[in-house]
């Protein structure tokens, strides 16, 4: 909203700055582009402790929020303007209902365009982009994509122009809802029309453009200030935008828009001095330590790059840097930048060159061999983890004497086997520099005769945490990889199945698949997940819903009595005993599960079921490294010891690049991909995991 229409004093937008900037002390803000997003997500997310209910919350907090500032018994109206024949811009407080005439709540991030719809509690019943809009002009917009127009707000092209006056504020709401709301539930591509082909994610030009024309205003301002409280109604969090809108800038780009706080766009042009003495110290079979001098500059240095023949490996803002995960006996080239918060850069520094040692000692024998999961064409492999002078990559699994496979865990699956039949196994332990230890002790593994293996998924683990913690794990003890396709989850609340929820994926053979709540902020939650639903149904489970496993529609697992309704399970985690093999609709707490109420141990065995892990085990990260990551460039590697199957996925799943990877061709060519965030898979033949690449 334009300043010039609701000017505070002076004084109190300055005191208003001030507290705003405080508000993020324990942010990195010399961050840029995506880490940048990413470290303000982690703050919004996390201060938001007070999640408003949709009735009677939110209408509260606009009478609150929303005050006219020139009226104190009027709140102002999104969209509105005033001129003769059309919508006011101003109406009583108190005049709140769905009638005509009055004033209602206005999700100007419409519910139906969130992936999925975004229901009336969680980002549906947040007050940041929740606003008081006149009940007949609300309808009037509907459910239209924002567009680009002039002059007051209206329909424009089949979209909707929110008008000269309120383009900023709704630039600065749909920025706040996508880094409150993640990847895919509240993207600006689905809100907005306009083009993303110029930013690093799916931010679009259209909020640019508005946020850098309509700057903040004291109003938006108040907003803020209020929900940085304790009151009632106060959420806890901020709108980081509209603290300082040229923090948009920062991570996306396009023209600057005003930097409020001063830090990024002072006159400041002159770049930092070269980082120099260079020294490299510290040197292992896989890692070397670099330390320098510092640079100077006439504001102050705020990071350093780090490049190792000439690919950025990192950055730090300390004057000494550990790069790790090199190979043995080779030459590296390690220079090094300063940046200031301004972004200006130095040149880079003279190169300074290292050898890493060579490694030729083998790794420990690998201790403690023993068979579990027995099934009838089947069985899994456990060992204790083996010690190396650089890093153990992978062990190898023998099935009489023969190389049945690889893998970087401490367990492996054997499979395609004879029913009732004894195998002899050992297991072997190799570096990154291929020594490889001797075979261990031989022990013997015996399929079973198939008739008694479990044939069907079932439920492992139900997790009913604080707030939006919920999550629910499903195991495979059969004896094959399951296709999901055929399965739902279901909540039944009040006797009454509500809609499904697909699974999509597979679950292989020993692992388990873990569910959660898109608004979860526990740490073990979000690295466990396999999918993850917004906060609608069956994610949203109290305590007192049951829980269905359907296949093909047909009910075969249940947490919870069928048609039942009382409270059973309200903040506690139920955990399936090891001894259940298999599904069961005649549901039986006593029989099949056992409860945990402490919240220091019910997040803890998310993942794993008697030693099924989940595919999230990101072990094999240790020896699949990305690099680099963020890239500015074109293409990135691979670190692998192994045939890897890589396959590139966009924020909204869809596969868009699949390559093969060997020890010798590590180079991956994404200069077809867009900027923004990908989700890379590496699969090799026993072991997959998944991470995030950033495309500058």
């Amino acid at each position: 909203m334009k300043k010039t229409l609701l000017l505070l004093s002076v004084f109190f937008t300055l005191l208003i700055n001030a507290q705003a900037e405080s508000y993020y002390d324990n942010v990195d803000l010399n961050a840029d582009g995506l880490n940048l997003k990413e470290n303000l997500a982690t703050k919004t997310i996390n201060e938001h402790t007070n999640f408003l209910v949709y009735t009677p919350g939110v209408w509260e907090a606009l009478k609150i929020t929303d005050l006219n500032p020139t009226n104190n018994t009027e709140v102002l109206l999104v969209y509105g303007y005033s001129t003769s024949g059309t919508t006011a811009r101003s109406r009583s407080k108190d005049a709140n209902s769905g009638s005509q005439g009055d004033w209602n709540r206005e999700h100007t991030y419409p519910k139906s365009l969130g992936i999925p719809n975004l229901g009336s509690t969680g980002p549906g019943s947040d007050s940041h982009h929740l606003r008081p809009s006149d009940v007949t002009y609300n309808s009037n917009r509907g459910n239209l994509k924002f567009a680009d127009g002039s002059g007051n707000s209206g329909s424009v092209s089949g979209g909707w122009y929110p008008g000269d006056e309120w383009k900023g504020d709704i630039a600065r709401m749909m920025m706040y809802m996508y880094i409150r709301y993640g990847e895919v539930q509240c993207l600006p591509t689905n809100v907005g029309v306009g083009s993303s082909a110029n930013t690093p994610d799916e931010m679009i030009d259209l909020f640019l453009e508005w946020n850098v024309e309509d700057p903040v205003s004291d109003f938006e301002r108040q907003r803020n200030t209020y929900h940085d409280s304790n009151q009632t109604y106060a959420q806890g969090n901020r709108n980081p935008f509209i603290d300082n809108a040229y923090l948009a800038t920062r991570i996306w780009g396009g023209d600057a828009a005003i930097d409020s706080w001063g830090i990024y766009t002072s006159t400041d042009a002159e770049a930092p001095t070269v980082p120099t003495n260079i020294t490299l110290t510290g040197i292992t079979t896989t890692s070397i330590d670099a330390s320098w001098t510092a640079a100077e500059d006439n504001v102050a240095v705020t990071k350093y790059e780090i490049f190792v023949n000439g690919v950025l490996n990192g950055d730090t803002a300390n004057t000494s840097y550990s790069i790790t995960n090199l190979n043995s006996n080779t030459t590296y080239s390690i220079t090094v930048l300063a940046k200031d918060i301004a972004n200006n850069q130095s040149e880079q520094s003279a190169a300074v060159t290292a050898t890493t040692i060579t490694d030729s000692n083998p790794p420990t024998v690998p201790s403690n061999i023993t068979i579990s999961n027995q099934a009838g064409t089947s069985f899994r492999v456990n060992w204790n983890a083996s010690t190396d002078d650089s890093a153990v990559t992978a062990y190898e699994v023998f099935i009489d004497g023969t190389l049945n496979g690889s893998t970087a865990n401490t367990n492996y699956d054997v499979t395609g086997l004879a029913i009732s039949t004894t195998y002899s196994v050992s297991v072997l332990a190799k570096d990154s520099a291929n020594n490889m230890s001797a075979q261990s002790t031989t022990v013997n593994g015996t399929t079973s005769d198939g008739v008694s293996d479990v044939s069907e998924l079932f439920f492992s683990e139900y997790v009913e945490g604080n707030s939006f913690n919920k999550a629910l794990e499903i195991v495979n003890l059969t004896s094959n990889n399951v296709d999901l396709s055929p399965y739902t989850v279901k909540r039944q609340s009040n006797a009454v199945w509500e809609t499904p929820l697909q699974l999509v994926g597979t679950i292989v053979i020993n692992d388990v698949f873990v569910i959660i709540n898109s608004s979860a902020t526990n740490a073990t939650l979000l690295q466990q997940k396999d999918q993850e639903v917004a906060n609608t149904t069956p994610m949203t489970f109290n305590g007192d819903d049951r829980i269905g496993l359907f296949k093909n529609d047909v009910l075969i697992d249940i947490i919870g009595d069928l048609d039942g309704t009382d409270t059973f399970a309200e903040n506690i985690t139920l955990r399936r005993n090891t001894n259940v093999k298999g599904p069961n609709t005649n549901y039986s707490e006593q029989g099949e599960w056992s409860d945990f109420f402490s919240n220091t141990v019910i997040y803890t065995d998310i993942g794993n079921f008697n030693g099924t892990l989940s595919l999230l085990d990101n072990s094999i990260l240790n020896t699949l490294k990305i690099y680099p990551n963020p890239t500015n460039g074109d293409y990135f590697n691979i670190k692998t010891t192994e045939d890897t199957t890589i396959t590139i996925y966009n924020v909204l799943g869809k596969i868009v690049k699949i390559a093969q990877m060997t020890e010798t061709k590590n180079n991956v060519d994404i200069s077809d991909l867009s900027k923004g965030v990908f989700i890379i898979k590496m699969s090799t033949a026993n072991n997959s995991a998944t991470t995030k690449l950033i495309k500058n």
